[in-house]
């Protein structure tokens, strides 16, 4: 049998799932420049190790883009 449930995160990814949710402005979207602003001050990631982490987030279904901004799923 097949669990529906994601394997869990590394412990950089969930910090950095957390980080980004907490800077997630009102309209509940981030660019992709806002969300490897908010890795490098949060989590001090410079931008290829953002972008690495951010690709997992969304190959995961934590992330999904829609028009070129990020937005948080089930979060």
């Amino acid at each position: 049998m097949i669990s529906n449930r994601r394997s869990p995160l590394t412990p950089l990814a969930q910090d950095a799932l957390d980080a980004l949710a907490n800077a997630l402005p009102s309209e509940g979207e981030l660019t992709y420049k806002d969300a490897y602003a908010v890795l490098a001050q949060e989590e001090d990631l410079q931008q290829p190790a953002a972008e690495d982490i951010i690709e997992r987030l969304y190959m995961r279904g934590h992330l999904y883009e829609v028009d070129g901004k990020l937005r948080l799923t089930d979060y």
